[in-house]
């Protein structure tokens, strides 16, 4: 405990989140004690937060046992009984493998989708035009010559991990899978455009924009190298295009990582790759849906109303029209939340998840609240899956009272729902969304909220560690009208605002702000202060809506009748 801590003294009744712990620290606990070889319910790290309790509570759960590979390296046929974790007939196998490039003797594996790839897999098939979960970013290089080096390790990295040779199939299959190629080679395509004058960035930005472009997901890696020379700016530029399918945001820090790794010559003393089949053998064959349907519809089987935010339903959205606005909250609110964190044994995430709630109630017309939450997806991953690339992450749904309990007892109440949401972070959303009364097609939610712990300086691409390379710009964006990240820096926080623009992305932090704010407050001096009696507005916007808005005297002739 001490070491994994970082601190001098630990006591067994201490409080775990008071030491500082959190998800990416209850990661490392969790793998830590597998390679001892004890089994460990990740649930008692956020519902027991003493340490006494948490080594009562190790013990009591067990880790699915992935089948192996059966594929044989000079495979010339593949046949049911050497794919363990999917169901196919012959035909449908020979099917995919005609896809392949090099036929059989090219495929490593195939197995079925995770439950975030269900989803992702669906809008895309959704669109006709342009994918909201093609993410891009654009970096510029001093000289070809390092632009080249990089492009060596990434096809050194792509070679490494099998998630980055993975392409994906599903016409004429009874469910999609994912199709593991042994050699994919990064698709590179160099673009002339330098005519004098031209914007070379905004025209390669503009040439690939995903709100037009897609990348073809039959085909691996699903990665897109665009690079243009910019002579007028003395350099050159990598549009990189990847889709999420394959990559969170864990999977894109040890991507750059090992990059560097690579440029430095430390590649070969990087640890052996696990695949990313021990993922899916997890998320597929360890709680049943029997289990995970039982706690969703505990969770949401009274709920028969979607809460609609602004009154926006339609989740089927490309990204396109999307804006974003971004701020830090004060270091000083900051500090006085993680404290009052600490106080009540809870995460900082709990108490975001509860200001969200609020902010969601004051603007939906409701009271009890249901949004869509990100998981990491990563605690019962198994072994080694706190460095392993790939899609890990999941969205499911979290409803929350925000109406007449105490702020406290609110808070208190919100972490127990969200330790309780952990078990199933394997869930499919689909079927979270099928044990409420909402009746289909109508969404369950239409906003997100994505907690996510982001050491400061250490962005999803980190090319400021390289000298010669500069990150110039880069985007993601979902299929929801409107969400927030919050980014946890180790001391303070950061907000990010996805928004349509009737909505407003600017608007849309400042009123988690102020929520925020007033929740912090109400935890210090008024504990049992209502959840709905904690203000949204900003003092700006109050007193446009309750003053500016209502000066509506006008003089009028006494002498005459209204009418």
């Amino acid at each position: 405990w001490v070491e994994l801590l970082g601190i001098e003294r630990v006591g067994r009744q201490d409080d775990f989140f008071a030491l500082g712990g959190h998800s990416l620290l209850a990661v490392s606990l969790v793998e830590r004690m597998r390679r001892q070889g004890l089994p460990v319910d990740v649930r008692a790290l956020f519902t027991t937060p003493t340490l006494a309790e948490l080594a009562s509570v190790v013990g009591d759960a067990a880790e699915v046992a992935v089948p192996p590979n059966r594929i044989p390296l000079d495979c010339t046929r593949l046949t049911p009984e050497l794919l363990p974790l999917v169901s196919l007939e012959q035909a449908a196998i020979d099917r995919i493998v005609a896809t392949v490039p090099g036929g059989a003797g090219n495929v490593q594996d195939i197995y079925p989708l995770g439950p975030l790839q269900e989803g992702l897999l669906f809008h895309h098939l959704l669109q006709r035009e342009g994918d909201a979960y093609v993410l891009t970013a654009l970096f510029g290089f001093d000289k070809r010559e390092r632009l080249e080096s990089f492009l060596r390790a990434f096809e050194a990295v792509i070679a490494r991990h099998d998630i980055f040779r993975t392409a994906f199939a599903w016409e004429g299959l009874p469910e999609p899978v994912q199709v593991v190629w042994r050699n994919a080679s990064l698709p590179i395509e160099e673009i002339a455009l330098a005519p004098e004058g031209v914007d070379v960035a905004a025209a390669l930005l503009e040439r690939f924009d995903p709100r037009r472009h897609r990348l073809d997901l039959r085909v691996a890696p699903l990665f897109h190298a665009a690079i243009a020379e910019d002579p007028e700016q003395g350099r050159w530029l990598l549009l990189l295009r990847q889709h999420h399918l394959v990559a969170d945001h864990t999977t894109l820090e040890v991507l750059f990582e090992e990059i560097a790794a690579y440029q430095s010559d430390r590649f070969d003393g990087l640890p052996q790759p696990l695949p990313y089949r021990n993922y899916i053998a997890q998320a597929r064959l360890g709680q049943t849906s029997e289990v995970h349907t039982a706690f969703f519809q505990e969770l949401l089987g009274q709920v028969d109303e979607a809460t609609a935010p602004f009154g926006q339903l339609e989740v089927r959205g490309d990204g396109a029209g999307i804006e974003e606005s971004r701020r830090c909250l004060a270091l000083g609110l900051a500090i006085r939340l993680r404290q009052q964190a600490r106080r009540l044994g809870v995460t900082p995430a709990s108490v975001f998840h509860l200001a969200f709630a609020r902010v969601l109630a004051a603007t939906s017309g409701r009271r009890d609240v249901v949004f869509g939450t990100v998981l990491f997806g990563r605690l019962k991953g198994g072994e080694g899956a706190d460095r392993m690339p790939g899609l890990f992450i999941n969205t499911l749904p979290v409803r929350i009272e925000a109406g007449e309990e105490g702020v406290e007892a609110a808070v208190r109440r919100t972490h127990r729902t969200l330790a309780g949401l952990l078990r199933h972070e394997h869930a499919p959303l689909a079927l979270a969304q099928r044990c409420s009364g909402v009746a289909a097609p109508a969404p369950l939610f239409s906003a997100l909220l994505n907690y996510r712990h982001s050491p400061e300086g250490n962005e999803a691409f980190v090319a400021a560690r390289w000298e010669g390379i500069e990150l110039l710009w880069a985007e993601e964006r979902t299929n929801y009208p409107l969400g927030v990240s919050v980014d946890d820096l180790g001391e303070g926080f950061s907000l990010t605002a996805q928004s349509l623009p009737e909505i407003g992305a600017e608007r849309l932090c400042g009123y988690l702000e102020t929520a925020t704010e007033s929740l912090v407050a109400a935890l210090e001096s008024a504990p049992e202060t209502r959840v709905r009696e904690l203000a949204v507005l900003s003092e700006a916007e109050r007193q446009q809506v309750l003053v500016e808005w209502n000066a509506t005297e006008a003089e009028y002739p006494k002498e005459q009748c209204i009418h």
